[in-house]
């Protein structure tokens, strides 16, 4: 089995997902099984419990691990189906080394960093390597070199390297070559001190990745090459893509880095065939159609806090050869403005999941504008309760009808909390999380777009819509179009008597890739398109 390690330095969001995803890509697309994983420096167990502010969406997976958002874009650009296996942090890492010290495990000896929190994370290493059945695995450091919570997973990697061999583990540094506009170039010294810090704990990096915004020449190439130690052909260019990160990939085959990989690995592969790949590409920047979404949240400042919806809207787009153009409206904006000024002349509504009650009347505003303007509306999670809220208000009239989270003293709780989640007590990990069943409806359009009538989809949320209401809302034709194959909850409701109203439950976008977008997103997207487009009665 072949590892490959990347790092990062001189500043964070520097890109090092994208490139461990976009060289998963090539890596697959040569004919290799490829697994990925992400080591995380903090002290927090998993993101389930961190603000998006601070951290950005927690990417939640089949078997309900709350993830790193990283591991969004490892799923979307390759093949592989990730599990809980491939996101560690240093919260597990230090929780399992204390209760095994607990347990007796280490015989009475003293409990150190090296070997015991070092080796805990070699064993997970080697845990994914055998799960997994990968020919590459592929490691991605969190932070940047030279943060002193990420030592210890320095120095661990350090140490499986060797373990593992030279021809059998590589390390990739992605790093920042900054353009200083007054001197009207680019400097090499920000790398050069990263790769020696890197150094000083024992890594010598064999490829060094150099995001920068503009080329980084001959010159400052042989630079890089002379002072960081590694060959001329190993300093990559990774300029700022012009359109869409789905051009990463093709950049890097461009710069041959699939190819040092697997002949500094000794892997004998055919060229990774990335026509497929072009095309995602070519529909990205010069589609046949275009569409304006707007998509409704509180968080919508930060880019990284709805990054999987982002990328399902894309990915519906690439579907229907549409362009897509999103338009982020702060929900306060339509509490303060009205939902005619911030959603007028949009081809599709869209209200993402999210927590607690701020811009909540907001996104209840933006439902019932696209419920009674016929405009295309999807609803994810906390999209899907919001619609019923908005319903059972204006169309059932009952007064103040809300969610037990938001109001728990309302008169018509239509949303509820979970039985299962009445009793729960800690917050970090205990939602109904990960893959869940779900049966359709015969004749729905929910049905007709996954061409399916049991499917599973990921969830994550303490809140279902009240049965107690169920019969009242089917008598106004609120549709319920998809439930647990029990019966008991409520998966998926649409109004059958509009060209566009789905709302899940469940959140689709974790199971949307370019090259597969998902159904949800391909009907959400054609039908914004036809609105866009319909010619005035």
């Amino acid at each position: 089995m072949k590892y490959i390690f990347v790092t990062g330095g001189v500043i964070s969001s520097l890109g090092k997902g994208l490139t461990a995803a976009s060289l998963g890509t090539l890596l697959e697309n040569r004919g290799l099984k490829v697994s990925l994983q992400k080591f995380d420096p903090y002290l927090n167990v998993d993101p389930g419990t961190m603000s998006p502010f601070q951290h950005g969406e927690v990417y939640v997976l089949d078997d309900g691990a709350e993830t790193d958002l990283d591991l969004g874009h490892y799923e979307r650009f390759t093949n592989v189906q990730l599990t809980r296996l491939n996101n560690l942090t240093s919260g597990q890492v230090y929780q399992t080394v204390l209760n095994n010290e607990r347990e007796g495990k280490y015989l009475g000896k003293t409990v150190q960093v090296i070997p015991h929190v070092t080796d805990e994370i070699k064993k997970r290493m080697h845990v994914l390597g055998e799960k997994s059945g990968a020919d590459v695995i592929i490691t991605e450091i969190g932070g940047t070199t030279g943060d002193i919570e990420g030592l210890p997973f320095l120095e661990a990697i350090r140490e499986f390297a060797l373990e593992v061999g030279p021809t059998n583990a590589i390390f990739v540094h992605v790093t920042f070559v900054p353009f200083i506009k007054a001197a009207g170039e680019l400097k090499s010294k920000p790398t050069q001190q990263s790769v020696a810090k890197l150094r000083e704990i024992g890594i010598a990096p064999h490829i060094v990745v150099c995001r920068c915004e503009k080329p980084l020449g001959k010159e400052v190439r042989e630079k890089i090459s002379l002072f960081c130690n590694v060959p001329f052909e190993a300093v990559v260019e990774e300029k700022d893509v012009d359109h869409t990160i789905y051009e990463v990939p093709l950049m890097l085959q461009r710069e041959r880095v699939d190819d040092l990989v697997c002949n500094l690995l000794r892997l004998d592969t055919p060229p990774a065939k990335m026509a497929h790949w072009q095309e995602i590409v070519r529909k990205l920047i010069a589609p046949q159609h275009r569409v304006r979404i707007g998509v409704v949240g509180k968080y919508i400042e930060l880019q990284d806090a709805y990054k999987s919806v982002y990328e399902a809207i894309s990915h519906g787009g690439i579907a229907n050869d549409c362009g897509v153009e999103i338009q982020r409206v702060d929900a306060e904006d339509i509490e303060r403005d009205g939902a005619e000024k911030h959603l007028k002349g949009l081809g599709g509504i869209l209200v993402p999941g999210g927590f607690g009650e701020r811009g909540i009347e907001g996104k209840i505003a933006a439902a019932r504008y696209a419920r009674e303007n016929l405009v295309p509306y999807l609803g994810l999670c906390l999209g899907m309760q919001i619609a019923t809220i908005e319903f059972a208000r204006n169309v059932l009239k009952l007064a103040k009808a809300h969610s037990t989270e938001f109001d728990p003293n309302t008169p018509h709780p239509v949303i509820a909390m979970l039985d299962s989640q009445t009793k729960v007590t800690n917050k970090g990990g205990t939602m109904r999380l990960g893959a869940q069943p779900c049966q359709l409806a015969v004749g729905t359009k929910t049905a007709q777009l996954y061409g399916a009538f049991v499917i599973k989809e990921r969830h994550r949320h303490r809140y279902e819509f009240n049965n107690a209401y169920r019969e009242l809302f089917q008598k106004a034709d609120f549709g319920f179009s998809g439930q647990t194959p029990d019966g008991r909850l409520v998966e998926i409701i649409e109004l059958a008597n509009h060209p566009f109203f789905i709302a899940s439950q469940f959140h689709p976008e974790f199971r949307s890739k370019p090259h597969l977008p998902h159904p949800l997103f391909t009907g959400f997207i054609a039908a914004a398109h036809a609105h866009t487009h319909q010619k005035p009665v």
